[in-house]
Formats: C-alpha cells, sequence, structure tokens
C-alpha cells in the first residue's frame, strides 16, 4: 500500500492525515510551523455553537501525534515533487530547530530563564515571546524551537538544559518521500489591514484587528480573556466592528466573500457582550452572510442580546480628542451616524497563504485569479486538480468555515486513498 503526503497541518491536513491513517495508509504530515494546528489554534471559540476551539482541536492534534500511521514533519517546506499517481517522490527540506527533537521534553526551563522578548506571530503582535519557544501553549510536538535570528547566544538556555537538547548549530537537511498521492491542505493567511490605510491599523492604537481580538479574548492569549484598549488597558465601553476589510473590495482586487467574517464578527461581538453587559457593541457590514446550519439563528440571537447591525460602510477611522470618531451612512433610511467608540475591530478577510503559490507552481497544478488553487470543477470534482494524484482541501481552494473545511479534507482524503490502495494492488 502507497504513503501519502499530506501538505499543511491546519484542520484540513490534520483531519486527512486522521482519515487516510485510520484506514491504514502510512501518512506524511508536512508543516513549515514549528507546531500542528494552523490557525484553529489561534481561535477562542467557533461559531455558532461557542464551542471552545482548542477543545475540539487538541484531542485531534494528539490523535495525531500518537497514531502509528502519521509521520510528521513540522519545520519543513516541500522542495520538489517528481513522478505521477501511484508513484511520486516529494522532496521535503527540513529548516533547521537549534533543537534536537529526540531530547527535549518541552519543560520550558530555557523559555524562562531567555532574557529576549519579540514579537509574538502567533499572539498577532499582542504579546510577546522569547527568542527560544514554544509555538502556542498546546504544541504538537511538545517541544521547543529557538529563533537564531533573536538569539544572542547568551548562552543561559545551554547551562539550564540538563538534556543538552539546545544546538548552537544546525543545518538545513532533505527527505525523499515516496508517496502514492498528495493532498495539499496549506491554508490560509489573513488580509494585511495596513493595505487599507484609512482605517487606522498600526496608526491608531485602538483599532485592532479580528485576528488580534481572537487572541486577545483567548483566557490562554496575551490578556488573560480581557478585552482592552492598547492605548491605555482600559475595558472599552464601545466597539465597532467594521465588516469586509480585504474582501468584496475591487479596488485591491479581492473580489470575492471572505465566507468567516460575518460569523466570526457576530461571535465574538457575543462574547465581548457576554463579558461586559454594558458595553455598546455596532457591527457596521455590507451584508449579513449567514449562510450555515445554525448561523441565521445564531444571527438572531446576536440582535436579541442588543448588538447593533448598521447597514454601511465607514469611509475612514479619524482620531480627535476624545480618541475615535467615524461616519457612516445606514443605507436603509440615509442617515448619516457618527459614531464615537473606543475600540475598532476591523474584520480582515482571508486569502491564499503566501506559500500556495510555489507549492502549486512545483506540484505543477493551476491557481484561480484569486490566488486559490484551482479545483478541475468548482461544483462536482472540488478536491482534485488536472493533474492525477495531487487533491486539495480547506481554504487552500476557497475561503471556508471550519465545517466545511474538514468535510472537504474528508473528500480528498478518500480519493488519496483509493490511489494508495490502487499502488498495493499493483
Amino acid at each position: 500500500m502507497g504513503d501519502v503526503v499530506v501538505i499543511g497541518a491546519g484542520i484540513a491536513g490534520i483531519q486527512a492525515a486522521l482519515d487516510l491513517a485510520n484506514h491504514g495508509i502510512i501518512v506524511h504530515l508536512i508543516e513549515r510551523e514549528p507546531s500542528i494546528g494552523g490557525h484553529m489554534a489561534q481561535l477562542d471559540k467557533t461559531f455558532p455553537t461557542n464551542d471552545c476551539s482548542m477543545c475540539i482541536l487538541s484531542p485531534k492534534m494528539m490523535e495525531v501525534a500518537r497514531h502509528k500511521n502519521i509521520r510528521i514533519h513540522t519545520c519543513a517546506e516541500v522542495d520538489s515533487i517528481e513522478g505521477g499517481v501511484g508513484n511520486f517522490t516529494v522532496t521535503v527540506k527540513k529548516n533547521p530547530r537549534y533543537v534536537d527533537e529526540s531530547l527535549c521534553n518541552g519543560c520550558g526551563d530555557c523559555i524562562q530563564i531567555c532574557p529576549v522578548e519579540v514579537y509574538n506571530r502567533f499572539d498577532a503582535g499582542i504579546g510577546v515571546r522569547k527568542a527560544i519557544y514554544k509555538p502556542q501553549p498546546q504544541s504538537v510536538p511538545d517541544i521547543v524551537i529557538k529563533d537564531a535570528g533573536h538569539c544572542i547566544e547568551c548562552g543561559l538556555c545551554y547551562d539550564i538544559c540538563g538534556l543538552d537538547a539546545i544546538r548552537k548549530k544546525e543545518e538545513e537537511t532533505t527527505i525523499k518521500i515516496p508517496a502514492a498521492s498528495v493532498v495539499v491542505a496549506t491554508g490560509y493567511m489573513v488580509f494585511d489591514a495596513c493595505r487599507k490605510a484609512q482605517f487606522g491599523h498600526l496608526t491608531l492604537p485602538d483599532v485592532i484587528t479580528s485576528l488580534e481580538l481572537e487572541r486577545m479574548i483567548n483566557v490562554s492569549g496575551p490578556t488573560g480573556g480581557n478585552v482592552i484598549r492598547m492605548s491605555n488597558g482600559e475595558v472599552p465601553g464601545s466597539v465597532v466592528f467594521v465588516q469586509c476589510v480585504g474582501s468584496r473590495d475591487m479596488s485591491i482586487d479581492r473580489p470575492y466573500c471572505s465566507c468567516v467574517c460575518c460569523m466570526q464578527a457576530i461571535k465574538n461581538a457575543m462574547l465581548i457582550k457576554e463579558k461586559y453587559p454594558t458595553a455598546e457593541i455596532t457591527i457596521c457590514y455590507i451584508d449579513i452572510r449567514a449562510y450555515g446550519k445554525g448561523y441565521e439563528e445564531y444571527f438572531g440571537r446576536a440582535q436579541a442580546m442588543g448588538i447593533r447591525f448598521l447597514h454601511g460602510m465607514p469611509s475612514d477611522v479619524l482620531a480627535d480628542r476624545n480618541g475615535m470618531t467615524l461616519q457612516v451612512e445606514n443605507t436603509e433610511n440615509g442617515e448619516v451616524c457618527v459614531l464615537y467608540p473606543d475600540l475598532v475591530v476591523l474584520s480582515v478577510g482571508i486569502g491564499p497563504s503566501d506559500s500556495t503559490a510555489a507549492i502549486a507552481k512545483r506540484l505543477g497544478i493551476p491557481l484561480e485569479e484569486s490566488g486559490f488553487i484551482k479545483p478541475v470543477n468548482d461544483a462536482v470534482e472540488t478536491v482534485t486538480t488536472i493533474k492525477p494524484g495531487i487533491y486539495i482541501a480547506g481554504t487552500a481552494t476557497a475561503p471556508k468555515d471550519i465545517p466545511d473545511s474538514v468535510a472537504q479534507a474528508g473528500s480528498a482524503a478518500m480519493r488519496a486513498f483509493i490511489d494508495a490502495t490502487r499502488t498495493r494492488s499493483a
């Protein structure tokens, strides 16, 4: 029976790997980050049930780590792929971690003693991390990584590590993996809100993105679950969500809807309202797209809680002596509303990950104009590509929510399973 390579270890890649492994297939899970989990690990709750995100994801991550049929390759990228269906050779470049993975037990003593603090990408810049660190609280594998670019080589981590697991030097290595088929689940990246300069992100301290709010509202995040104004650390009395920042916008060549932004804003607005009942919350929107099972009812719950939905989009966010101000025309009645929020949340859209184009080129599969990977047929063959044996899943193909990503991952896994079993019988 042939092996299968899964590229990307977010929720779609994890689900595809588990489905294949549970059918007896050896799976090589390739992830360029130091931990599997993807963007779902950054979220606090999931809509429309408000279930804890990590309560769903973490057991799957641990199942992947313990599964006898799954080989995890973190800090790794696909360098090239040769051959065809049933007989691929995938060359994987393993980037240095500067930690002996066979020795490190994840105790964290080196993290505590490290004196260097830098920008924490996992916390979207709201918090900081050390130069030697774990990428997230529930990392899989549960080992540290040293950031050679920021390490000052003070030597403290070498001294405190009783296992001598930390390395001063390490070279990248390559491995070649024979595979019957490949599943591409490279995920997404969020829109850079600075491209819409009129909203003041990184210029006005109390303008944040939806991802920054996710880390702020998460109990394991840098603020311990407290929503605060970045300017003074106080709880905001009023919050305005601005939708479709980086979505449905022809001026920046992003005409598509990002699918999850409306529901994510509703979810976080409800979480803020539950924690701070007196907070005034307004969501400025073009259209509310509540298309999934239970989503319209979820929208109704938010309205019943007193969250205001304002049908209109502000042109900009301006600073004044009292904080911030923005004007919005309510397109339902023509009224011009002037808002004075303490905190503005930009609901940033999602696009293909920055590695998608390079991966597609190496695999010989085309992209949509939007930059997502193009399936053979959007209506029927949604997981197959023009190259037999290579399948796609999750937000590598288009914006979608977690349930849709998981469902598509299962479909891609079963197509890959057929190729793997055919290889065995041949």
